[in-house]
């Protein structure tokens, strides 16, 4: 019995550790794509909920441009629904990558906003995103991407704050 059980416990631990390998394991064709981007608030649509001070459900579009690490440059547009208290809350997003052949790649993306102190004045981002679609050259793309962004603070006139940021898109292109 003693033999049969640590056999059984040792397979049992040997497919586990296999498990484990397979789903850190990178694919093959595996590429990583890093971007700076500068973006403006173009349309902002906020609703004060009342429950508490400050406590908001938000539309806004940005628009801006991208450097990529390779040297090509793009637009982007995000649409984002935001649910914050002084600035402070999540953000669920989708955007739009386009290059400068008319390619696109759109994300759907999940994130924090931080450092807030009043309504639609935080100052980062954070987040994570699955890639929904991809056309042109990007065309079966699937992967993930990570977003970090710096806002400016906000100036006359403005209902929502300039940004700078870095995405990263870990991505797999179907083979041809």
């Amino acid at each position: 019995m003693t033999i049969k059980k640590s056999i059984t416990i040792l397979g049992f631990i040997i497919f586990l550790i296999g498990v484990w390998l397979v789903g850190f394991a990178t694919p093959v064709g595996a590429e990583t794509m890093k971007i700076r981007l500068h973006s403006l608030a173009t349309k902002v649509e906020r609703v004060f909920i009342g429950d508490v001070e400050g406590h908001t459900l938000g539309l806004t579009v940005r628009r801006g441009i991208l450097e990529f690490e390779n040297g090509e440059n793009g637009t982007h547009i995000s649409v984002i629904s935001s649910d914050t208290i002084k600035g402070t809350g999540s953000v669920l997003s989708y955007s739009t990558i386009t290059f400068a052949d008319g390619s696109t790649i759109i994300a759907k993306s999940q994130s924090t906003l931080g450092g807030g102190t009043a309504v639609g004045a935080h100052t980062w981002s954070e987040g994570t995103g699955e890639i929904i679609k991809g056309t042109g050259r990007f065309e079966g793309i699937k992967g993930t991407q990570t977003t970090r962004m710096k806002y400016f603070p906000l100036e006359k006139g403005e209902d929502g704050p300039k940004a700078i940021g870095e995405i990263t898109i870990n991505y797999t292109l179907p083979s041809k």
